[in-house]
């Protein structure tokens, strides 16, 4: 097998291999070369070559997260680093072990007028769990430093609390040459079991049997079937309210599936018999603004916070306990043994209010004006069994919060920092790692055109699906509070924009649909979803009315108030 002579470098990838990171994205450059010649001559090593370092952050991603596994970024020295940092904050606030691989000048031609040179140390340090410096060769009396060091940077990425780790190269020149070596296959690293958190049992379960208002609410998670089952026990205790997302990718008939939704249903006369006493949080970021709103203004009595990440975060004001243990085993640890205590209503109110908004709006979407609503409606009724639907930032992730989830489909955003950067390249990247299932992607025009390197790719496949919501500008900002009350509404937040992406699609080679209506979206959507035809990826731009989507949508929130 032939390998780089930089000894460093292969023994890193050695490494890297060792704890299941078989992915690596790479970037075109000169001063990485020994690791692509490293990653590129090894049997056990996939790489993609994604040119746009910032797309190629949100590619790698896209794949750790279907992967559930560490994946490598490799770019060259200097500012190429730099494009990474968004798909690497985005990363750290979604727990994701991505792994970034910088090559660097050496040491001593930093700031002294060499060609592509930063000071690339230290860039990432407050997004990261860990950085090391790779010596350029290894020798026996540095083995164990080196050892030591790569195994602590894969520790902190990968046990407990996860996250983006590190490793920069300096490497001088010849970069080019190559050595033989024989081919071993990696020994994979076994991690420990985690000590057992102290879970706190008799404390919580004296705050828990002794009120009468409780609400679990359940941020971004990766699907968990034994985590449905057990929640879904405990929404049966009618005292208390279980609140998720799509982005929670949980679903039973007890949960309350539409946060805004069904808190925007309540009358302000009503608003206190809804406030909770005590919040138990399971999983990441929660889309919903309003809930985050009205849960500082509750007075809480206790939040216990439960999950690896973030142990200190307080995002309702009123964190009493961060417990840092798997969400399944606490519901099933603690929930699940204090047992039904059905000691008030309160949790049967906040599901009667939801199934009222249910049938409230049976046929309702017959009868609004083409708009992003009514668009949004649609296509996510035209979505096919099983697949995975990536959800734009901004509008997009909230719309879709609006509609209950499928059970079959599998919900995605980028929700750590929920910027708009990286989307489609994160939906791309997902693709070419889940080959057997629809990807969908739906975006807004801003977010889309922002991020459309993501199809200069040599790996779109079958399998991928984007819709293109082109409202001529940042819609969102017509939606939330505060921009629409300014002068500078329409020119700074809006952004109006009269792009069109055929033109994209042509030369990226991604087969156009267009639909200016609903007829027009239905009419498209069997072409739009087969494979047969073997035209690859495919992308629809659906064309709304910008002057009255935030209408229509004020007008629905108006439409869900429950009259009593």
């Amino acid at each position: 097998m032939i390998t780089t002579d930089k000894t460093g470098v292969s023994a890193l990838i050695k490494h890297c291999l060792s704890y299941g990171m078989t992915h690596f994205v790479c970037s075109p450059g000169s001063r990485n070369a020994p690791i692509v010649i490293a990653l590129d001559e090894h049997p056990d090593v996939r790489t993609i070559i994604i040119h746009d370092e910032r797309s190629a952050g949100f590619y790698a991603l896209g794949m750790a997260q279907q992967l559930q596994a560490p994946v490598g970024l490799v770019c060259t020295s200097g500012s190429a680093m730099l494009n990474y940092y968004p798909a690497v904050a985005e990363a750290y606030y979604q727990c994701v072990p991505l792994v970034v691989l910088s090559a660097d000048r050496p040491e001593e031609w930093v700031n002294h007028g060499d060609g592509q040179t930063i000071v690339q140390k230290g860039v990432y340090q407050n997004h990261i769990q860990y950085e090391y410096t790779v010596p350029e060769f290894i020798n026996d009396t540095g083995l164990t430093v080196f050892n030591s060091n790569v195994s602590n940077a894969f520790d902190a990425a990968l046990v407990g609390w996860q996250g983006p780790i590190h490793f920069n190269i300096p490497l001088s020149e010849p970069l080019y040459n190559s050595l033989e070596v024989d081919y071993q296959p990696a020994e994979l690293v076994e991690f420990g079991d985690l000590e057992e958190a102290d879970l706190k049992l008799d404390e919580f379960s004296e705050l828990w049997k002794s009120s009468e208002r409780k609400m679990i609410i359940c941020g971004q998670l990766e699907r968990d079937d034994a985590l449905n089952t057990n929640l879904a026990e405990i929404a049966k205790d009618t005292s208390v309210a279980v609140l998720v997302e799509n982005t929670s990718n949980l679903t039973d008939g007890n949960f309350i599936q539409c946060i805004d939704r069904t808190l925007g249903s309540i009358n302000e006369n009503e608003i206190e018999q809804y406030r909770p006493e005590v919040i138990v949080t399971l999983g990441r970021a929660v889309v919903s603004k309003r809930i985050k709103k009205f849960l500082r203004e509750s007075n809480l009595r206790s939040h216990w916070k439960i999950g690896f990440d973030f142990p200190e975060m307080d995002t309702y004001r009123a964190l009493s306990n961060s417990i840092k243990v798997a969400p399944n085993t606490f519901v099933y640890r603690v929930l699940k043994q204090i047992g039904i205590l059905n000691n008030s209503t309160f949790g049967n109110r906040w599901k009667q209010n939801d199934y009222l908004v249910q049938d409230k709006l049976v046929g309702y979407f017959d009868d609004i004006p083409y708009s992003d609503l009514s668009v949004f409606e649609t296509v996510l009724d035209y979505l096919p069994e099983n697949s995975l639907l990536h959800m734009g930032n901004s509008s997009v992730v909230r719309y879709c919060q609006l509609f209950d989830p499928i059970k079959s489909i599998h919900y995605f955003s980028n929700r750590g920092t929920s910027g708009i950067d990286g989307s489609l390249s994160t939906a791309c990247g997902a693709s070419v790692i889940v080959k057997d299932k629809y990807n969908v992607m739906i975006t807004g025009d801003v977010s889309f055109f922002y991020d459309s390197n993501a199809l200069w790719s040599n790996y779109l496949g079958e399998n991928l699906r984007i819709i293109l919501i082109n409202n001529s500008g940042g819609g969102i900002f017509k939606i939330i509070e505060g921009p629409s009350r300014t002068h500078q509404l329409e020119k700074y937040f809006v952004t109006e924009q009269k792009t069109k992406a055929k033109d994209l699609c042509k030369a990226f080679g991604v087969k156009y649909f267009n639909a200016t209506s609903i007829e027009g979206i239905e009419a498209q959507m069997d072409d739009f979803y087969n494979t047969e035809d073997k035209q690859g990826a495919k992308l629809i731009e659906i064309e709304t009315p910008n002057g009255i989507n935030d209408i229509v949508l004020k007008e629905f929130f108006k439409y869900l108030k429950i009259k009593r």
